[in-house]
């Protein structure tokens, strides 16, 4: 068995196709969960990053060792950890207030350039262990992040009153209503003069007590002239 592993480390034709063989293989397995999400980066995305950190990892040493020149031999893989940062900011976007997606699309696409960097220079063992936990997180991880927040997730609402005189009667109101926090006073959206906007947060379980708060709060609140959820 160390054989293998000692001949799998070496230079040569053979362990340099295995290696970017396996790149794809893991690159491609990961990808394969973010682009069944619908994400920017799916698959292939993954397949070419995790592919071309392998072969820069495989480049500083094969100047080093083939070549003969001299300096650090990772100094070209470095540089990937950079680059792939650039190229994970363009898969982050903001919806809203509580809405950023693609952070998780973005660090698998770091991981995978990582597991690259790894399998180039031949470090088999802590790919194979940081490609599994890689996996494990986004599929089990995934799920069970996914029930947790659901139950604690929170969003904002918006309420837009005549008056600024009926500012605490209304925060008042929220707040026994729907358990609200971070209150912002804010001018309204729709531009009326005269008129102030609310803006707060609310944590799901709480919205989960009383889910027709917001009609509530309209019908019985003639202060408010309308109430939405703020995204």
């Amino acid at each position: 068995m160390q054989e293998i592993i000692d001949y799998l480390r070496d230079f040569n034709i053979v362990t340099v196709a295995i290696r970017l063989v396996l790149a794809m293989i893991c690159g491609g397995t990961i990808g394969l969960e973010r682009g069944k999400q619908g994400r920017a980066a799916g698959m292939r995305t993954h397949i070419l990053v995790c592919l071309g950190a392998t072969l820069a990892s495989m480049i500083g040493f094969y100047a080093a060792d083939v070549l003969g020149t001299t300096g650090d031999p990772l100094r070209i893989a470095a540089q990937v950890v950079s680059g792939i940062g650039f190229l994970g900011v363009g898969t982050i976007l903001i919806k809203g207030r509580f809405q950023i997606t693609g952070l998780t699309t973005a660090a698998g696409l770091w991981c995978a350039g990582a597991i690259g960097l790894a399998l180039g220079a031949g470090f088999y063992e802590g790919a194979l262990i940081a490609f599994l936990c890689a996996v494990l997180t986004v599929t089990v991880v995934h799920r069970l992040e996914y029930t947790i927040n659901k139950k604690y997730s929170r969003f904002g609402i918006y309420v837009a009153i005549k008056s600024d005189k009926d500012v605490s009667r209304t925060v008042d109101f929220l707040n026994k209503n729907l358990k609200i926090s971070d209150v912002q006073i804010t001018s309204p959206r729709s531009g009326t003069v005269g008129n102030v906007g609310i803006e707060a947060n609310i944590h799901n379980h709480d919205f989960k007590t009383n889910p027709d708060a917001v009609a509530l709060l309209l019908e019985a609140e003639e202060q408010v002239v309308f109430a939405i959820e703020s995204i």
